[in-house]
């Protein structure tokens, strides 16, 4: 029997990396939900070639233009996760949210009740969400599983173990294009060469902020909240081969590493083939020279001096939402060579200062609208500030 899935971004990176990994063996698995927010000739493709019923336009405008379009194919389209799942009456086996940012924490929420295990690609949603997406998935007996290959790491490695026994856990980083540069020699470097991650291809948002290690601070107050840990317990290591993804240390003495190559294949088909006992990812030999020479290092401050953020205290307030939503609108300026490379570092922690801000570090959001209003009020903010 094939597995029945739901891919939610199914055209951005995360999204096209699964449907790759399914394609090796389309027989095991039955795409029933695509959706993306306005690629509609690529998800058109991916509809029509996995044979897929529904697909979901988030786009308002995008969706109403190419309702025609699809019902020619016979495929229903949907505005909205919740339209889409209105009669659905049975759970499928998995989801996989590959919406980039708190954009997919909403589809996230709705499709908890819908599906026996969600895997979550993305870290601003788990961010600034968790405590929502946590309750949902409780009430739904849903089981988590994080999808970032760090995270992905830690949740295999805590198999069998206890939270309480952790002594520590390392999180690794490439240290990204600049890793051996003092951030005033790169002050003014073009975004082309900020996306040029010497290990991993991603989509831009990400590779900026692997460049500027804001990725590994989300990682950091993201594996707190998945993981129920206290942030402190929670390092960083830089290590440039890219090939080992997390450590854990734990109270007895005993340390746990975990290892693969640079490739969101490798996690993506373990959640794909959860629970099952054999299967194969095709892939190389081990290559154990890797392994020789890790090159484990502390992250230079100089260089990415955003690791100053970690120093706030970070527990489930507005902080982290401003945080998450500031980085998104900076980094987008920086994209579109309206800011420089300097500024993108020195405006967000000058703009997490701000009274105007910080107000909100002592309160928390009662619900999802609260997030999406506080998201709003920091676009709004910055729109005037940079005189758009």
């Amino acid at each position: 029997m094939p597995r029945n899935l739901f891919l939610l971004g199914s055209t951005g990176s995360i999204g096209t990396t699964t449907l790759k990994v399914i394609r090796k063996n389309k027989k095991n698995f039955k795409i029933k939900l695509l959706s993306t927010n306005k690629n509609i000739n690529k998800i058109y493709k991916q509809a029509i070639e996995f044979k897929v019923k529904k697909v979901v336009i988030f786009d308002k405008k995008k969706y109403l233009e190419n309702i025609s379009l699809f019902k020619k194919a016979k495929i229903k389209v949907f505005s909205s996760i919740t339209d889409a799942l209105k009669n659905n009456k049975n759970k499928v086996f998995l989801t996989i949210n590959a919406i980039s940012g708190i954009d997919g924490l909403e589809p996230s929420l709705q499709i908890i009740s819908h599906t026996k295990n969600l895997a979550i690609a993305n870290k601003e949603s788990i961010i600034c969400g968790w405590k929502f997406l946590n309750k949902k998935l409780k009430q739904n007996r849903t089981n988590f599983i994080p999808l970032d290959s760090e995270h992905f790491s830690i949740w295999k490695l805590l198999k069998g173990e206890k939270v309480e026994n952790i002594n520590a856990v390392y999180l690794t980083a490439s240290g990204g294009p600049f890793l051996n540069k003092k951030i005033e020699s790169v002050k003014n470097i073009k975004p082309q060469f900020a996306l040029n991650h010497p290990n991993w291809k991603m989509g831009k948002k990400i590779s900026i902020d692997s460049a500027t290690m804001m990725n590994k601070i989300f990682e950091v107050i993201e594996a707190a909240k998945i993981f129920d840990l206290d942030i402190k317990k929670i390092k960083i290591l830089i290590h440039p081969k890219s090939y080992i993804h997390s450590i854990i240390h734990f109270n007895n003495g005993l340390t746990k590493i975990l290892a693969h190559e640079t490739t969101m294949e490798i996690p993506i088909t373990n959640v794909l083939y959860l629970n099952n006992e054999i299967f194969k990812h095709i892939d190389k030999n081990f290559e154990f020279k890797k392994l020789n020479d890790l090159n484990l290092s502390k992250p230079n401050i100089n260089t990415f001096p955003l690791l100053n953020i970690l120093n706030k205290k970070i527990n489930n307030t507005f902080f982290e939402i401003i945080l998450v939503s500031l980085n998104d609108e900076l980094v987008k300026r920086y994209l579109e060579n309206r800011i420089s490379y300097i500024s993108l570092h020195k405006l967000l922690i000058k703009l997490l200062k701000k009274p105007y801000f910080s107000k909100y570090y002592k309160s928390s959001p009662n619900n999802i609208n609260e997030i999406k209003n506080m998201v709003s009020f920091v676009k709004s903010y910055l729109k005037s500030y940079f005189n758009d």
